[in-house]
């Protein structure tokens, strides 16, 4: 099957590092595999949550929440780079990048901007359940509404589920 033949040629991959997107990343990287595509590893950094936590005064001084900005993006950076260097990235190109804001802004703006053919993403992330999600919705949602191209959910596969459950 020659490459002008394959549907997707760009997926975009957002990540939260949660177990429902690493479950994404590794069926993007077998969907990457049979069309010969290329991927993209996005994650966005939330800053709301800075934000909040500074207009709260959680914060000591402002200056922390540079420091925090700072972890947040070395958290960021060696949680992608242990994707990349995973099993599930095996044979596969992939690129990589970190951005800071509203998760499903960002994602839509890479997805818009980029000409992906494709974005693979969890159906739920790391805070899935939270008030957000109850009064707007998850980020997946968003995303599925406004990325302007196709976009796969992929949920937790039942074993992991269960195992998560049973803890």
């Amino acid at each position: 099957m020659g490459r002008d033949s394959n549907l997707f040629t760009t997926i975009l991959v957002p990540v939260d590092f949660s177990p429902c997107s690493e479950e994404a990343f590794r069926v993007a990287c077998q969907m990457a595999r049979l069309c010969e595509a290329e991927i993209m590893v996005l994650h966005v950094i939330d800053t709301s949550a800075l934000t909040a936590f500074n207009r709260l005064g959680l914060l000591a001084v402002p200056s922390d929440a540079t420091a925090q900005r700072r972890r947040l993006r070395h958290h960021a950076r060696l949680h992608v780079r242990q994707l990349l260097e995973s099993k599930e990235a095996e044979t596969v190109k992939v690129t990589r990048t970190i951005l800071e804001g509203a998760p499903f802004v960002e994602i839509t703006k890479v997805a818009r901007t980029g000409n992906f053919d494709l974005v693979v993403m969890g159906s739920y992330g790391g805070r899935s359940g939270s008030v957000d999600k109850i009064f707007f919705g998850s980020t997946a949602e968003k995303v599925v509404r406004t990325a302007g191209c196709p976009v796969l959910t992929v949920p937790l596969p039942a074993s992991v589920s269960k195992r998560g459950a049973s803890r």
